[in-house]
């Protein structure tokens, strides 16, 4: 079962499974983040229950520019570790791309580090998306 998340306690209960991926965060930042991108960015946030257990959780925000258009970002995709090569991924992500095309939107976009050379196989191999550019960041203090 795919549930979106609203509630802080719902958030809460996702963070130990979002903190696999965002290990940065802690239980305050997480939530504090979360929520000022849901009020600002429309941010989504939905997590996959099996058996009452959070195992995967995605994170995705409407956007629009000249380049993709009207678009859907995933900002966060997660498996637990030790729930992986189950179906999870392939699902979140297979729901954000229903999602869009509910909301007409017109593709689906994501960024994922260099190093995560398994996430890249499952995205070109088993979800067939493909290469699009490299992503650029520079932290100004």
């Amino acid at each position: 079962m795919i549930k979106a998340l609203h509630t802080e306690d719902e958030l809460l209960a996702a963070f130990p499974v979002m903190n696999q991926l965002r290990t940065h965060l802690d239980e305050k930042k997480y939530l504090a983040l979360v929520q000022e991108a849901q009020e600002v960015d429309q941010y989504q946030i939905a997590a996959l229950y099996d058996a009452n257990e959070i195992v995967a959780v995605v994170g995705f925000k409407p956007m629009i520019t000249l380049y993709y258009g009207r678009f859907v970002w995933v900002c966060d995709l997660v498996t637990a570790t030790d729930k992986r090569s189950n179906g999870y991924g392939e699902e979140l992500l297979s729901y954000v791309e229903d999602w869009a095309k509910q909301n007409n939107y017109e593709s689906v976009a994501l960024s994922s580090g260099l190093q995560r050379t398994d996430a890249h196989r499952f995205y070109e191999k088993k979800m067939d998306y493909e290469r699009a550019s490299y992503v650029f960041k520079k932290v100004i203090n």
